[in-house]
Parts: structure tokens; sequence; C-alpha cells
């Protein structure tokens, strides 16, 4: 099941259950008990939404604007320096444990919406990224019960403002200016993905490639990330961890490719979905 938050054309912020012909709008028919993606998922509701899935469509997709899956999430702790090649190219030291570093809301911006390059700097990179999305509530969560906390995987680009990520060893301002960040289009339910299966993530600039990974490339698994970060903090319904993004990112290239006014950039993450994104000037 793929499900999405979105606004309508009457500007009417709802989610709801995407199939090929449109959107089948939960929000208008759970609303009452689930206001946003965010409670469903907290009311363990999946069930109770798939018996809606065979419902005609309310909105065309072209007739909606997306929002981050998740508009709303308590947390999103971002993982970094968890693809090899990606390490070695950002000149780090291998670490013991996960490399963390939090997103706020207003950074993240919906499928088919711009990311912005902010007026303070021209230096916009992307960064294919998995994420997924918290639906059983844990603290001290085992590494063998990590699975059972996932409600579903989306494609992320976690945008970066390089020069104001590099100010100090401290990388949160460069990764928290508004609407740098994608999330999108939607999160596909773990059911369709199976614990631990290999998912392919990549990238791409104006139709060319410049990032691909598997996910058993990844430093830290998603089990190990599930079970560091809820150590330190209880991992609600709704949260969002971002998983890691592969070599081949803007800044290390020669010369570097930072993202313009007018590119569109494309993250695919297989058995989920493509997000993309144009750019544009805040």
């Amino acid at each position: 099941m793929k499900l999405a938050s979105f606004r309508t054309s009457n500007g009417i912020n709802s989610y709801g259950i995407v199939t090929d012909t449109g959107i089948i709008d939960l929000g208008a028919r759970l609303g009452s008990r689930y206001p946003d993606l965010r409670a469903l998922i907290a009311g363990d509701a999946f069930a109770e939404a798939q018996k809606l899935a065979g419902n005609s469509p309310d909105h065309k997709l072209a007739d909606i604007t997306w929002l981050p899956v998740i508009p709303n999430p308590d947390k999103i702790v971002c993982v970094g320096l968890n693809y090899e090649d990606h390490r070695v190219e950002a000149g780090r030291d291998r670490t013991e444990n996960p490399a963390l570093f939090l997103r706020v809301p207003e950074s993240q911006v919906g499928h088919n919406r711009p990311i912005l390059r902010p007026r303070e700097s021209d230096k916009l990179d992307y960064e294919a990224e998995i994420a997924i999305v918290i639906g059983k509530p844990g603290r001290r969560i085992a590494y063998d019960r990590a699975w059972e906390h996932v409600a579903g995987y989306a494609p992320y680009n976690d945008g970066s403002i390089r020069d104001w990520q590099r100010h100090t060893i401290q990388w949160i301002p460069g990764k928290n200016f508004k609407h740098t960040g994608g999330f999108g289009p939607w999160m596909v339910t773990s059911d369709e993905i199976k614990p631990g299966e290999v998912l392919e993530l990549s990238a791409r600039l104006n139709g060319q490639t410049m990032q691909h990974a598997t996910t058993d490339m990844m430093i830290f698994s998603i089990p190990r990330q599930i079970e560091y970060i809820s150590a330190f903090t209880t991992l609600l319904p709704g949260d969002v961890i971002v998983t890691g993004t592969p070599g081949g990112v803007g800044f290390k290239r020669n010369p570097p490719v930072f993202m313009k006014p007018g590119d569109v950039i494309e993250i695919e993450v297989s058995k989920v979905g493509v997000l993309s994104n144009t750019i544009a000037d805040d």
C-alpha cells in the first residue's frame, strides 16, 4: 500500500492511498479519528485503511499538491557517512557507531515541489537516501526486533548546503535550510518489502545517474540504526530515520557539481518509487 500526504485543490491538507488512477482520500473518510498520516500510523490503523483501498479515487494525481510523506514528525534523525564509498570520498574515519544529525520539519518539501537554493549559498548538493518511517513506538529496541517497528519506506533527498555544513564540526546548519530536503512521493508499507530485502538506491541529476548503491552496502544496517537511536530517545510513530547516502555526491566531484535553478533531481528506490524535485532560488 502506498500512503501519501497531500493538499487538495481546495487547499485542504489530507492523506490517502495512492493508486494508478488517483488517490483515495483517507483524511475525508477517517479524519475524525486519524487527522493525518502520522495519527493513522500511531493508531495502528493500516488494516482499516486497507479496507478502503478498493474505493474509487477521490482526486487525480495531477490535481493534488504533494506534501512531505510525514509533514509533522516528532523527530527526523539522519545517519551520515553510512556507505563506505561516501565515507572514503568525504575523507572521514570509520566510527564504531552511526554519525547522527537532526533535520527539522520545515526543511522538508514534497514530491514535484521545488527544492530551494537559499540566497546565502550556491552550494546546494543532492544526497539520495532511503527514509524509514517508524510505526511501533519503542525505547531501547533490540536489534532482532527492530523490523517490527518499521511502518514503511520512502525516497529522501537529504539536500545539503555544503559550505554551511562545514562552518563547524556540527552539520545541522547545512542540513536545515527551508525546503532543501525532498521526502516522497509516498511511503510503501513494510508488508510489501521483506525485512532486510536488498533495495537499490540512485540519484539522477537532469537524467544523468550520479549515485547508485544497494542497501547491503550500508555500514550500519537499518536494525542497527534503530537499536542505536532508540537507546537515547524514544522512537514514536511517524518519526523518520534517513539512512545515509552513497558515494557520488556533488561536492566531492572534480569539478564539484552543485544544483542550480532549473535542474531536476530524481531519487529512486526500487520497489518504492521515484522522488522528483526541480531546483529554484529562494
